[in-house]
């Protein structure tokens, strides 16, 4: 890490994925760039820290391995993915279902026909849905015209007992709303991922992603525990009150900080979720499977030493579970209540290990939904993040890049 604040010709305020990518986009063509991060670590909100020998994300997060930009810039082996079950568990008043993807497991689907709200129409409603996202290029996807997501399942002949059961449940987790409000648009790309890709998680946490992404920046390129105070004519004024010169800044910093920064960048709304990490002697669920909730008392929940059993020491099981909005008094008490019953087991001996709460974990994507923006605000400033694009490890890498791409185009001027 450098230890001075030199001039260079781009400067990139915030060390996330959105921001990596764009300093590995402008490094790679020979462009000067520095990083300066206000933490302690590369990665924004993916983060993992270790709590008592257990890897804890900030948040529950998942990552995909059909995203374009995931397949241009990382060695996925590298990452030692360990992926979830295809498909997912729902707890209802009557059992729990398994919702299963029948391209990759054919034996699934006579099961979902045994339930009584998955009949032929709407089996054979979803599978023509799903073989037009998992076929068409994503440029036919992203023309088409944006309503809400309830509205393009409705479109697409799904009954509404058929979503109420499964996808609103399921969806609620994904886009952090439980409406099903979010553009089609992007509800069609992330289904066309998830049928294209699959869903894993790192072995060292998904803090490992953005930790890849500046291993590829040279030596020196990202300043950490350096806030930036504000921006000035001739580039950033760190919290230190120290001028770093640059002929291009680039803000990728977290919504909280855009205004400061940016003043005339509008944001959207960005919904806050609140991940509970519990500690079990034995694992509830001997599976890497997603387990939701028709209730809706919760978005998700899994054994993440399932999926992945070095997030946890030999002998004990860490359980996740997400909620929409903070953390309150007594809502661990009525999660703890709620998982007892959707696991089927007593989770008074559980452990709380301890709670995370993002304040900014997702930007709001009401139709119509910008699947891409320009990041140029003014001369020689530029934006880049989730809230520029998609709410996703792509979309915020896209962003990046389109941030690269617009300040080079700049600069050659």
């Amino acid at each position: 890490m450098s230890s001075a604040l030199e001039a260079t010709d781009a400067l990139v305020v915030g060390a996330g994925v959105a921001g990596l990518a764009c300093a590995r986009d402008l490094a790679a063509a020979g462009v000067s760039v520095r990083v300066v991060e206000a933490g302690d670590a590369v990665g924004g909100r993916m983060r993992s820290d270790r709590i008592g020998g257990f890897v804890v994300d900030r948040g529950f997060q998942v990552f995909n391995t059909a995203y374009p930009q995931v397949r241009r810039r990382f060695d996925l082996k590298r990452l030692r993915l360990r992926p979830f079950t295809p498909g997912f568990l729902v707890h209802t008043p009557a059992g729990r279902l398994r919702f299963s993807d029948p391209t990759r497991r054919p034996r699934a689907l006579p099961g979902l026909r045994a339930v009584r709200t998955a009949g032929p129409r709407d089996l054979t409603a979803l599978g023509l849905l799903s073989a037009r996202d998992m076929l068409l290029p994503p440029g036919r996807i992203k023309r088409r015209p944006d309503t809400a997501t309830r509205t393009a399942l409705a479109e697409a002949g799904l009954s509404e007992e058929f979503v109420e059961r499964f996808l609103r449940p399921f969806l609620a987790g994904v886009f952090l709303e439980d409406e099903l409000e979010t553009s089609a648009r992007v509800f069609h790309l992330v289904w066309r991922s998830m049928l294209r890709g699959t869903v894993c998680l790192p072995a060292e946490g998904i803090g490992a992603v953005p930790r890849a992404l500046a291993t590829g920046l040279p030596e020196g390129t990202v300043r950490l525990e350096t806030p930036a105070a504000g921006l000035t004519e001739h580039g950033v004024l760190t919290a230190e009150g120290a001028e770093v010169p640059a002929r291009a800044v680039v803000v990728a910093t977290g919504p909280g900080t855009v205004p400061a920064l940016l003043p005339q960048v509008a944001l959207p709304d960005y919904r806050i979720v609140t991940t509970y990490y519990h500690v079990a002697e034995r694992s509830p669920l001997g599976e890497p499977t997603l387990l939701v909730d028709t209730r809706r008392r919760f978005l998700n929940t899994c054994v993440l030493s399932e999926v992945v059993p070095s997030y946890a020491p030999r002998g004990r099981s860490l359980v996740a579970t997400s909620v929409l909005g903070r953390d309150g008094q007594g809502r661990e008490r009525e999660l703890r209540a709620a998982l007892a019953e959707a696991y089927g087991t007593d989770t008074d001996g559980w452990d709380l290990l301890t709670v995370r709460t993002v304040e900014d974990a997702l930007p709001a994507m009401a139709p119509p939904q910008a699947l891409t923006r320009t990041t140029r605000v003014a001369p020689g400033r530029y934006v880049c993040g989730d809230h520029r694009a998609t709410g996703s490890v792509q979309g915020a890498m896209a962003s990046g890049a389109r941030a690269a791409r617009e300040v080079l185009r700049d600069l050659r001027r």
